[in-house]
């Protein structure tokens, strides 16, 4: 078990086939932190309400982070677009996880790092939202070629490979994308007077110096597997979890919307 000041995940997508619940469930079964960050887009709500799509895994996902709350790491969920309901629920708990619109992270050596998701600062997400809901769904169609070619390559011992990630490389106008979106996200922070900020949305797993501040995106657990964490020493550093190092959960059958955790948790101011 390693322990580190704080972690940060985002772009989970519970409630999708492309969800990496059991890599996530490894990683957090083999690391803890004084405070963790839920980044947005934990759950994907945009896709729940086309098709229901909830195996036991992603149920443990959630019991997983409940339980971590309840043994004293402070969790923060900071919601991002695809989880966008959540953001009625702002200033309240549900099971000891806090709900928030934005947080600020003071580092080791003193350093203020805004915490969001980053969708707000996204001009497709704010004036061309239609698009994005095209993007998405062309999005899950790659995934789902994906997974089953990464079926094939853990099966061959290989680690594991996104093609989503790789075509985002290739095309031009996706790589002008996520640098425009990058810089939009350093400026936000510099108005906050933040020493840099850390985001996820664009599932691009990043940590860089832009214009004097400190970008940080802690990628997302569809394609990058990533999480950022600050060590007990204040190192910020990537980790990708793309071996799983314990026992595989198996993917089990889609369980009933009555059987899920999500409805039963109770709210607190």
């Amino acid at each position: 078990m390693t322990h580190y000041r704080a972690i940060w995940i985002s772009d989970v997508h519970l409630g999708t086939a492309g969800c990496q619940a059991n890599y996530l469930l490894d990683f957090l079964k083999h690391n803890e932190a004084d405070t963790f960050y839920l980044v947005g887009d934990i759950i994907d709500g945009w896709r729940l309400k086309q098709t229901f799509y909830w195996p036991q895994s992603h149920n443990d996902v959630v019991q997983k982070l409940l339980r971590k709350a309840r043994k004293g790491t402070e969790v923060i969920y900071v919601p991002g677009n695809h989880d966008e309901s959540a953001r009625q629920y702002f200033g309240m708990s549900f099971g000891d996880i806090q709900v928030v619109e934005e947080v600020i992270h003071t580092t080791l050596d003193g350093r203020k790092l805004w915490v969001t998701h980053g969708d707000l600062f996204d001009g497709v997400m704010q004036y061309a939202k239609w698009l994005a809901y095209v993007g998405d769904s062309l999005y899950t169609f790659i995934l789902y070629i994906n997974r089953y070619y990464n079926r094939v390559r853990v099966k061959m011992g290989l680690q594991y490979w996104s093609l989503s990630q790789y075509l985002k490389h290739q095309v031009k106008n996706a790589v002008s994308y996520i640098a425009d979106f990058e810089h939009i996200m350093a400026r936000e922070a510099r108005l906050r007077e933040c020493d840099g900020v850390v985001c996820g949305h664009i599932h691009k797993a990043e940590i860089r110096e832009i214009d004097g501040l400190l970008y940080c995106n802690d990628g997302d657990w569809v394609e990058s597997l990533s999480a950022l964490v600050e060590t007990t020493s204040g190192e910020l550093k990537l980790i990708y979890w793309t071996h799983i190092k314990g026992d595989p959960v198996e993917e089990a059958e889609v369980i009933s919307p009555s059987n899920t955790l999500l409805p039963t948790l109770e709210a607190t101011t």
